[in-house]
């Protein structure tokens, strides 16, 4: 038995500027978190000659062409071991919540099929080979950052090349910022979130077609993240809860449907309460809300009040690892 445990992710700033629509065009930016939130896959030999695969649902079959999860045929089709395996799934968080878990299970996903060979995966590669997966093969409107975040770990900074190229650093902030931000921001489930693919293909097809108004947004986006990853690293939290606020102001404008009438009342309840910025994380339409807050007490009870819960957490150092060999 072999399970690998592989984080989520909170987008600190420039969400967006990730896709290849946009930065093909003009490079991007992308400030990540990836928190005690993790995506669990585990592999097993068994005594069957097929496939027998546990997520969501139940799959059980001799081919891999034959495999209906996406991820984990063409998974399999790069890395054929099997059949005679069981390949089983589980999550601290459920899909279509805006904490990049596609991202994550590819990952994992990958992370499980090079350990079950015993074979070396570097961080860089795997979260490449997942992008390839997603973005090359399977034609998904979604960006790098959640497959990197995912295998680095850590507080992160992702330069993209117009090439593709991925450059990682960490975020260089004090040890009192980081934990300044586990304290002050605080996290709330709003509901599930609209299919992620759905909202983003509106930004890459106008992206795609040179629409001003989108490259505009997104270019307003890269500069956001430029000055949050200043402020972090400068130490200056509460500037750092402003430059949310103006990243959410213009994330709205983006695309339609990215928020809601009660996302929208939500949020100004929340800024009522005193939080000084936040956003909903992920592609939009719901997802989790997330906060700064200097007076966390006010706000928790304020996103009671809304009837939303809170889902409390830390940041992950790790990335995608394995756990168990058994």
């Amino acid at each position: 038995m072999i399970i690998t445990r592989t984080p989520l992710r909170l987008t600190l700033a420039g969400g967006g500027t990730d896709l290849p629509s946009y930065y093909e065009r003009r490079g991007g930016v992308v400030l990540s978190a990836a928190i005690n939130k993790y995506i669990y896959i585990g592999i097993n030999q068994t005594f069957t000659d097929d496939y027998f695969i546990k997520y969501s649902q139940l799959e059980r079959t001799r081919e891999i062409d034959e495999i209906e999860h996406p991820i984990i045929r063409e998974a399999l089709k790069l890395h054929p071991v099997g059949p005679a395996i069981e390949l089983v799934s589980m999550a601290d968080i459920p899909a279509g919540t805006g904490l990049g878990s596609s991202g994550a299970f590819t990952v994992g996903l990958l992370r499980t099929l090079y350990s079950h060979k015993r074979e070396h995966v570097a961080a860089a590669s795997l979260a490449e080979e997942a992008c390839h997966i997603e973005i090359d093969r399977l034609g998904r409107a979604v960006g790098k950052q959640d497959q990197y975040i995912a295998a680095f770990g850590g507080l992160s900074h992702f330069e993209l090349e117009p090439s593709g190229r991925v450059h990682v650093s960490p975020l260089l902030i004090a040890q009192e910022t980081m934990l300044d931000l586990e304290e002050r921001l605080l996290l709330f489930f709003t509901g599930y979130a609209r299919d992620a693919d759905l909202m983003l293909e509106d930004q890459r097809r106008r992206s795609a077609e040179g629409d001003e108004e989108m490259l505009a947004n997104l270019d307003e986006v890269a500069s956001i993240g430029a000055a949050t990853k200043r402020a972090l690293e400068e130490g200056d939290s509460r500037r750092f809860g402003e430059l949310l606020d103006q990243h959410w102001q213009n994330k709205r404008r983006r695309t339609k449907g990215m928020s809601s009438d009660a996302v929208d009342r939500w949020y100004q309840a929340g800024r009522e309460a005193g939080a000084v910025g936040g956003k909903l994380v992920g592609a939009g339409g719901g997802g989790f809300l997330l906060f700064y807050a200097e007076d966390q007490a006010s706000l928790r009870e304020a996103m009671a009040r809304e009837g939303l819960r809170e889902v409390r957490f830390s940041f992950d150092h790790d990335g995608s690892r394995l756990v168990v060999r058994d």
